[in-house]
């Protein structure tokens, strides 16, 4: 048996685990994640990895983090919401800094290839895995391997155009997915149908503080999962721009599975029985090859540090 670690960056914390060849996390550790970024981030990935050595003897390290990676997996070429990363040679220094070998992994790749090799991507070895939480992510698997493109950067799915001339997205693009079917888009969808019926709104405002501000999407959720009429209209909006898009992925790509994971998932089949329907509305060729079946993800927030460990055994 053979270990390695597996490192999640996310914003508030650096989660690093011990992981073993079937994907189960031995052990794990956890420093908060320094706002300043830069070589305090670098040092904080580096301390999580050693207490873990300390346990266990491992051969490499897989890091999941936010941002662009070069096609080699070593470089940060760019991280948007991480100071003093842009063009950093990640490997070099985290290998300088452990003394093992390091794989550099874009976040929704890593926990892409966590649900293909250990969770609800199991036994498909062409899957395409969309995250659907403040914006959209997504990891693509083809012929049993995670495709990365030319560059290390395929798989931004979240913005592909599906609205000509749409909702500004924070790329600088107009009309993107993630505009229109994330969780933000969920929060969207539903402050236009409580503008649109304000006297049907009055018991889903009331799980806030009675006002548009106070809504949250785990408000929206809860008066979905109780029948409220203006939380399933927002659902139904997301979903049909969800199942639209994962439609004009599918003429590309062609999965014989679509695993949908991140936080809106949690409403289940109030979200993934119009996402199969809107899928099969929109299908070019409808009813004239199989359609890819819709799932949830399995992993949870374990799918990064999952899948990162994993590829740094490949």
């Amino acid at each position: 048996m053979t270990y390695t670690i597996g490192i999640d960056v996310g914003g508030t914390k650096v989660l690093g685990g011990v992981v073993d060849e079937s994907g189960k996390i031995l052990i794990d550790a956890r420093r908060d994640t320094p706002r300043e970024g830069g070589t305090a981030l670098t040092q904080t990935i580096a301390d999580v990895a050693r207490e873990l050595m300390n346990s266990y003897s491992v051969e490499s390290v897989g890091i999941s983090a936010a941002g662009f990676v070069s096609s080699d997996r070593k470089t940060m070429l760019a991280t948007p919401n991480i100071a003093g990363w842009n063009g950093v040679d990640l490997d070099a220094q985290l290998t300088a800094l452990i003394g093992l070998p390091v794989v550099i992994e874009n976040d929704a790749n890593a926990a892409a290839w966590g649900e293909a090799a250990f969770g609800a991507g199991r036994g498909h070895d062409h899957l395409l895995i969309v995250t659907v939480g403040t914006g959209i992510g997504g990891g693509i698997v083809v012929n049993g391997n995670l495709y990365r493109g030319g560059f290390g950067t395929a798989a931004e799915i979240g913005h592909m155009r599906v609205v000509p001339e749409g909702h500004l997205c924070g790329c600088g693009a107009r009309g993107c997915f993630e505009q229109y079917a994330s969780g933000s888009a969920l929060m969207r969808h539903a402050r236009e149908a409580i503008s649109a019926t304000p006297e049907l709104a009055r018991n889903l405002l009331a799980l806030g503080n009675g006002t548009l501000d106070g809504l949250t999407g785990k408000h929206i959720s809860e008066a979905a999962k109780n029948g409220d009429a203006v939380a399933l209209a927002a659902f139904n909006t997301t979903a049909h721009y969800l199942g639209a898009g994962i439609a004009s992925l599918c003429v590309i790509l062609d999965p014989t599975r679509v695993v949908i994971g991140g936080g809106v998932v949690e409403a289940g089949e109030i979200l993934l029985g119009p996402t199969r329907e809107s899928l099969i509305r929109h299908m070019p060729f409808a009813g004239k090859h199989p359609y890819p079946d819709i799932v949830p993800a399995e992993l949870g927030n374990e799918a990064g540090l999952v899948g990162a460990a994993d590829l740094a055994r490949l």
